[in-house]
């Protein structure tokens, strides 16, 4: 069975129809129906014997966290703190949130942004991307399928033979990253990689869940888009598969409802958000970040149109960590050292 036959089979045109019916309601019915799958996921895994808790990060999830204790449901919140914004860490320790360290090399030290980046390569674009990059760079047979679809956006036999698919790179990361595949195209001296998420939160994450038999409730939203987005769409708030068992209690929410709720609820809003406040159209907007991850992070930075952006935010906070980032955190095989400046220079985001 081919990738379009499977979506058809299990009906997700009209379950991605249904789901944005549910996106175009009103904020009071988005809570409601928010609390209703909270409740209905927490019994269900009472049932099964799970136990449940909250992957907690930025604000969306931190406001999840204390939506889920305002109904009643009390578990307890994880998060690799050290990631994040110090003024995000501030307020995890005011919560008691259990902080938890990376994943372990072979070599039973812990990764950490640096190694990551050396190991593996910049975290840039998004992590769909990235993930193609990383393709192209990796050549082998057992590749070679995707590999062409990226490049001429044709899935093959599995993908059910499409043409110009969405896992075709646009045209302009062509250009930048399709030179190892197509001498037509450039390539840069440095390494992409998508694999910095997985080694230093969610493997961390999905370990402390193991060893205490618990699943998660996670502060997605399909309206961020991403990879995930159709995800949410088709399996819907909760969903219990064979190996993975989440809540998204919020999937059908966008920027405004949580916005609403942290106002609602009297959420802590860690500083590097600045203060909640309301546009000429009656908008609420997020007076300094509107959303945060690591330090070293650059997924979505060519979606930051305006500076100051998250890097020169970094600047303003912490120059010493700044000049680290983006002058000398990298070694390339030739032995250059250089860092994020050079990354955003290849791909077009001022920096200086």
């Amino acid at each position: 069975m081919n990738v379009m036959e499977r979506m058809k089979s299990i009906g997700s045109d009209k379950k991605i129809a249904d789901f944005i019916v549910k996106q175009k309601q009103d904020y009071e019915f988005k809570k409601n129906y928010a609390y209703a799958r909270a409740w209905e996921f927490f019994n269900e895994c009472e049932k099964r014997g799970l136990n449940c808790h909250v992957s907690i990060g930025g604000l969306d999830s931190i406001t999840l966290y204390l939506f889920l204790k305002n109904i009643g449901i009390n578990v307890p919140g994880i998060s690799v703190s050290y990631l994040e914004d110090m003024s995000i860490q501030k307020i995890h320790k005011e919560l008691g949130i259990e902080r938890l360290k990376s994943a372990k090399k072979k070599d039973g030290t812990h990764w950490n942004k640096t190694s990551i980046i050396q190991e593996f390569g910049f975290p840039v674009l998004s992590k769909e991307i990235a993930q193609k990059i990383e393709y192209l760079q990796n050549p082998s047979e057992k590749n070679s399928t995707i590999r062409h679809a990226i490049m001429t956006g044709e899935t093959g036999e599995y993908g059910g033979n499409r043409k110009d698919t969405r896992m075709k790179l646009s045209r302009v990361w062509l250009e930048k990253f399709g030179g190892y595949e197509n001498k037509n195209y450039s390539k840069p001296d440095f390494k992409v990689s998508s694999k910095c998420c997985y080694y230093l939160k969610e493997k961390p994450c999905d370990d402390w869940a193991k060893e205490n038999n618990s699943v998660p409730f996670l502060g997605m939203m399909a309206s961020e888009g991403g990879r995930r987005s159709k995800s949410l769409m088709i399996n819907g708030c909760n969903y219990f598969g064979k190996t993975v068992i989440r809540s998204a209690p919020f999937a059908i929410f966008n920027r405004q409802d949580i916005l609403k709720l942290v106002l609602e609820l009297d959420v802590p809003i860690p500083d590097i958000y600045g203060t909640i406040e309301t546009d000429v159209n009656g908008n609420l907007f997020t007076t300094k970040a509107q959303r945060t991850g690591c330090s070293m992070c650059g997924f979505g930075i060519q979606l930051e149109k305006k500076r100051p952006h998250r890097f020169d935010r970094l600047y303003e906070t912490n120059q010493k960590e700044w000049e680290y980032w983006m002058k000398s955190c990298y070694k390339n095989e030739k032995g250059e050292v250089f860092g994020w400046g050079k990354v955003l220079d290849y791909i077009g985001i001022e920096w200086r």
